[in-house]
């Protein structure tokens, strides 16, 4: 993806494979390709890598669409490449119709005595190509003792090179990389040779993935050109490490999207998160994915390691939430009991005093049942005659201010020795909304 303005007829892809749930590594890849396409006015494609047929499951093909639905990032159509079988076999038979595919029959344990030996003399790890040096009669022998053998790519030995929209330019010695197994001697095809078909047949322009892919891509480069295409822009990003710069691979379990939607995540934070991290531009809570793609450029981000930390983005939900409008929660607020006169009211008080949205079921049984006080010793004797003197709910706006003033003129108190162990009395907490609002929501008369 070279360093311009990416053109009107943009199409992406985003091509998970249906075995596992998906998470915040995968979300960078996905969140990008919408982006570019969103921007430009192009097409988001989902297309669901399921050729495995062992691993692949309707339940997580399922999954992840909830996933990506839940997060706004909406596709314009949706591929499974378990309907394209016969596109990827008449590619091979194009590519061995071209002298570029050969059949091999090495075991992984000969594969593996051939890099140490290779390794041992200084020499890379490469496959050898012994398999093109078979006459007709030596692969008739080993069809006949070891079955189907492994169908590879034969790359032609020069540099491949193309300037990457987020790394610049790049070259790849093709010598220094194996020929790719592209159908396994089960038959199964692999994703180096489905990803190429299926991005020139649907016409896919650009493409954004992990640095991990690099040398897939400069591979995938020459197979695109011997099957006649050109070959989409290229950009690959960052990979996410922990918060000290260690691997995330391990803890990716823990890091699923469906995880953090269950614990509460919202999914502007989660979004606005991943669209800066790693790039010159602060991370800032867009209002909608509309303005999230607006401001998105490549060009921003860079090759270093980018490092996520999950628990920066508890602060973005609770911005989200205290910027969420009332009409967006009322169900919500209605489902747990709130009676529809206090509805609006309890959610001003409560979206500037939450982190997610399950903890609204907390503040509403604080002010239906009352809070257990929190009272300090010295203080029980002085909070009792100020309980004695407050009337019974309902209450109002006035209640507080009324109250207190009534107590302040009894006892004498006032100022902080006042207000706040009438705050933790009634409340159970010491800090919180303002008094004027809890009085207005609480629902019973507080006791000691």
């Amino acid at each position: 993806m070279s360093r311009k303005a990416i053109p009107m007829s943009v199409v992406t892809r985003f091509a998970p494979s249906p075995t596992g749930h998906l998470h915040v590594g995968n979300l960078r890849t996905a969140l990008f390709n919408f982006l570019i396409a969103k921007k430009a006015g192009g097409q988001f494609i989902l297309r669901l890598d399921d050729t495995d047929p062992e691993r692949s499951t309707q339940a997580f093909a399922d999954a992840i669409q909830e996933d990506l639905e839940w997060l706004g990032l909406t596709w314009d159509r949706i591929e499974r490449q378990s309907y394209r079988f016969d596109r990827y076999a008449a590619a091979a038979d194009e590519l061995r119709a071209k002298g570029r595919f050969y059949e091999a029959w090495e075991t992984p344990t000969e594969l593996d005595l051939k890099r140490k030996k290779q390794l041992n003399m200084g020499q890379p790890p490469v496959y050898d190509r012994a398999a093109l040096k078979l006459s007709d009669e030596d692969k008739d022998k080993l069809r006949a003792e070891r079955g189907q053998g492994v169908w590879r790519f034969k790359l032609d030995h020069e540099r491949i090179e193309w300037t990457d929209g987020i790394l610049g330019d790049l070259s790849i010695d093709a010598a220094s990389v194996s020929d790719p197994v592209l159908i396994r001697a089960d038959g199964q095809v692999l994703y180096t040779i489905a990803s190429v078909v299926d991005d020139t047949d649907m016409g896919v322009t650009h493409v954004v993935r992990g640095s991990d892919h690099v040398t897939n891509t400069a591979t995938q480069i020459q197979i695109m050109a011997a099957l006649g295409h050109d070959h989409p822009a290229f950009a690959h990003h960052s990979l996410l490490t922990g918060p000290q710069g260690e691997a995330l691979s391990k803890r990716l379990g823990t890091l699923a999207l469906r995880d953090l939607r269950e614990q509460g995540m919202e999914p502007m934070a989660l979004l606005s998160h991943m669209a800066r991290i790693g790039s010159s531009q602060p991370v800032e809570l867009a209002g909608s994915i509309d303005e999230l793609a607006e401001g998105f450029d490549l060009n921003h981000f860079g090759s270093a390691p980018t490092k996520f930390d999950v628990q920066d983005l508890w602060p973005l939900t609770a911005r989200v939430l205290h910027e969420t409008p009332f009409a967006e929660v009322r169900d919500e607020i209605n489902a747990i009991g709130v009676p529809d006169d206090l509805a609006e009211t309890f959610w001003n008080v409560a979206r500037a005093n939450i982190s997610k949205r399950s903890e609204m079921a907390g503040w509403w049984s604080l002010f239906r049942d009352g809070a257990t006080p929190l009272v300090d010793a010295e203080d029980r004797e002085f909070v009792a005659q100020a309980f004695a003197m407050l009337p019974d709910a309902p209450y109002d706006g006035e209640t507080w201010g009324t109250w207190t003033n009534a107590v302040k003129e009894a006892t004498g108190r006032k100022g902080k020795a006042l207000f706040m162990p009438l705050r933790k009395a009634v409340t159970g907490m010491e800090r919180g909304p303002e008094m004027a609002d809890v009085m207005r929501l609480l629902q019973v008369k507080p006791s000691l």
